[in-house]
């Protein structure tokens, strides 16, 4: 079991620098719809990157508890920003699976390398000799501008049947199409990644059933064991609670403007703080859970559940504040009306919807 009385890991102290670079260029990413290089730049150097990498290659096949912590932190200077640092260390995670060779590929010039991801089987992949060719449209990768690798998710058709898989590509195969233009986490920079008939080689290819189960062939670190469902909320629920610090962070200052404050403002304020301290909770059970290994079914649901409640818990908070600050939390230069939106935009994530969370927790709860 982690020793979580050890003092922070380097991730989580590298945080708070990256938290107040991202904080510096919060609202030039909003109009650039896309992180600043400054601000990829230090989430690489804080080691977001190389969190989940395996230790063969460099990386530090880290801890979710640590991952949730340094991601909340960058997301109270700016959510968009912790939406790209949690998917920068998830996807190594998942690029783990691939074979020996793949895995030395895309990890040839050490463990910083940035991989993002299109989860979604949108794409087609026909066999040929050697590999496949691998052709498709996924909307929505985050970062994918400042990629140096991408994991795509393709049906496949083989001896008559059909199975899912995830295939490496290096960023000289794929276009970039600007398509990004949503109300909320503007500066994701998550545009619509185009492969054309590219040549895959089979040892960048991995089966989609593999991840989901956490299984990846090979005796790979713990971070690698896991099932995907199990941690898979971690990655969109962080960004939401550092979301909902940002308000609180932006919502003193208009209500100490006020003077002392009234017992109707304590009150919100209480809540909120209190809303995402359980938010807090419930992720860091989800994440321990998952450092401590072979998660259970139950524990697998629950996590699920756990990371779709923080979500909604944090969101709650959010909007107690934005309605509390009144007029000037809306004002177009207030971080409060970025934290509003971003906080229901990013918990709009399919992951993080609590209906089928609460479905399958139920149904592992009754067995």
């Amino acid at each position: 079991m982690p020793d979580r009385t050890a003092a922070p890991c380097e991730l989580t102290a590298a945080a708070v620098d990256t938290a107040k670079i991202a904080a510096e260029y919060a609202t030039e990413s909003e109009r650039r719809r896309t992180l600043c290089a400054e601000v990829v730049e230090s989430l690489l150097n804080a080691g977001f990157a190389r969190h989940f990498a395996p230790v063969a290659h460099g990386g530090g096949a880290g801890l979710f508890t640590d991952l949730v912590a340094a991601v909340a932190t960058v997301g109270a200077g700016c959510t968009s920003a912790a939406w790209g640092a949690s998917l920068t260390a998830h996807l190594p995670r998942m690029a783990a699976y691939l074979p020996e060779q793949g895995r030395a590929e895309l990890w040839q010039d050490g463990p910083d390398t940035l991989v993002v991801g299109a989860l979604m089987p949108l794409g087609r992949a026909q066999p040929v000799p050697g590999g496949w060719r691998v052709s498709g449209r996924w909307p929505y990768v985050s970062l994918v501008e400042f990629s140096e690798w991408a994991l795509v998710c393709a049906v496949t058709s083989r001896d008559g049947g059909a199975e899912t898989r995830f295939f490496a590509v290096e960023r000289g195969a794929y276009e970039i199409e600007d398509t990004w233009d949503s109300v909320g986490m503007r500066g994701t920079g998550s545009n619509t990644l185009v492969l054309e008939d590219a040549l895959v080689p089979a040892h960048r290819s991995f089966l989609r059933d593999s991840l989901i189960a956490g299984v990846p062939g090979y005796d790979a670190d713990a971070c690698h064991r896991v099932p995907l469902k199990a941690v898979n909320g971690l990655c969109f629920a962080a960004p939401v609670l550092g979301a909902a610090r940002a308000a609180a962070d932006a919502w003193l200052p208009l209500a100490a403007g006020r003077g002392s404050l009234s017992d109707t403002a304590a009150t919100d304020l209480a809540r909120a703080t209190g809303e995402t301290d359980a938010a807090e909770l419930l992720l860091h059970r989800a994440a321990g859970t998952a450092d401590r290994g072979a998660p259970d079914a139950f524990e697998v649901g629950r996590a699920a559940r756990d990371c779709a409640l923080a979500a909604d818990l944090s969101v709650t908070a959010v909007e107690r504040l934005f309605r509390s600050a009144g007029t000037r939390g809306q004002q177009q230069n207030s971080p409060l009306q970025r934290a509003w939106r971003d906080a229901h935009s990013s918990a709009s994530h399919v992951v993080l919807q609590f209906q089928p969370a609460a479905a399958e927790y139920t149904r592992h709860l009754t067995a």
